[in-house]
């Protein structure tokens, strides 16, 4: 199965085009789940697997894959569907994915193909379901609905909540932001980045909205700039300290939402931020490409904070030279 992604890493040209591919599967039954092919590192029958005592349930134990050990999940069990019958592991597929700087196997019952999709053709789950259900996408295929699976929450609840930000960063720097008028608008179609992001800023005491996509991102801006040009607020770029979205969202992704904002003269000055939690030196690239001013891989919340912070320096020490 492995050759069946071949070729994978070649085809970031998708990337910055609002397009993605989508490796499609089964888990239990004919419902189709899919997970975007840059999280994918290679698809092999299930290997042997050792039982690791006192593990989460989820995780059925480790594999050694050409001499890289990792744990394996049982994608069915994380998902509250009837998990896979350890007598049946070897009838199964293994999905190796590499995100988050981790790499895991995630075991499912067969594969079905890759397909070529814009990212407008997938929505975001229901308002009602944001909180409660492990998706960050839904669209169609082969005449089928498809559900994009939010493996970032599956492999947090593994693995334990991410790092939170330091109490000697916060003891250092609160100073700088506490009560100050600082606002930043974030966008990631993850609930646990979402969550995090939040965490970090009311941490910093600074306002802020999370959205859970580029286009609801880029219509929020965009309606703060008609209101300056109606006269009945400040330009955004005195409004907005700074944009941190995500890459890979529903409808419209991170590179998108930063070319659509440089080419708005009423926006085009807004310091952005851009984070994945995929691999890939093509991520740095496309992001200097489309003109954001940084890229930060997920989630370090003090590298994250730092770059805050050293915005709000430059922003201030700009602000009182114009005095």
């Amino acid at each position: 199965m492995s050759s069946f992604l071949k070729g994978v890493d070649q085809r970031t040209s998708l990337a910055g085009m609002n397009r993605m591919e989508l490796l499609l599967f089964t888990i239990k039954g004919k419902q189709l789940f899919g997970i975007n092919v840059f999280k994918v590192r290679e698809v092999i029958r299930t290997p042997e697997i050792s039982v690791v005592p006192k593990s989460d349930s989820r995780v059925v134990g480790v594999s050694d894959i050409r001499g890289q050990t990792m744990p394996m999940i049982d994608l069915a069990k994380a998902l509250d569907l009837e998990p896979v019958d350890p007598s049946k592991y070897s009838k199964s597929l293994t999905i190796v994915t590499e995100f988050n700087s981790s790499v895991q196997g995630f075991l499912v019952e067969d594969v079905d193909r890759i397909v070529h999709l814009r990212w407008e053709d997938i929505l975001a789950p229901p308002d009602s379901l944001q909180n409660v259900n492990y998706l960050t996408g839904i669209t169609r295929a082969k005449d089928q609905i498809v559900q994009i699976v939010d493996v970032e929450k599956v492999l947090a609840e593994v693995s334990g909540t991410p790092e939170e930000m330091s109490d000697e960063f916060i003891s250092q720097n609160i100073s700088k932001t506490k009560n100050q008028d600082f606002f930043v608008l974030g966008a990631d179609d993850s609930t646990v980045a979402r969550s995090q992001l939040k965490n970090v800023l009311d941490k910093m005491g600074i306002a802020n909205k999370i959205v859970n996509n580029g286009k609801l991102a880029l219509d929020f801006l965009q309606k703060w700039a008609d209101d300056a040009d109606k006269g009945i607020s400040p330009r955004v770029s005195d409004r907005v300290l700074m944009v941190i979205s995500d890459i890979e969202m529903p409808e419209m992704d991170g590179y998108t939402l930063t070319t659509s904002i440089r080419k708005d003269d009423r926006l085009k000055d807004l310091f952005v931020i851009l984070n994945s939690s995929l691999s890939g030196g093509f991520n740095e690239t496309l992001t200097e490409k489309v003109g954001a001013n940084v890229f930060l891989s997920k989630w370090h919340s003090d590298e994250l904070a730092n770059t805050i912070v050293d915005r709000i320096d430059a922003v201030t020490s700009a602000s009182q030279k114009q005095a």
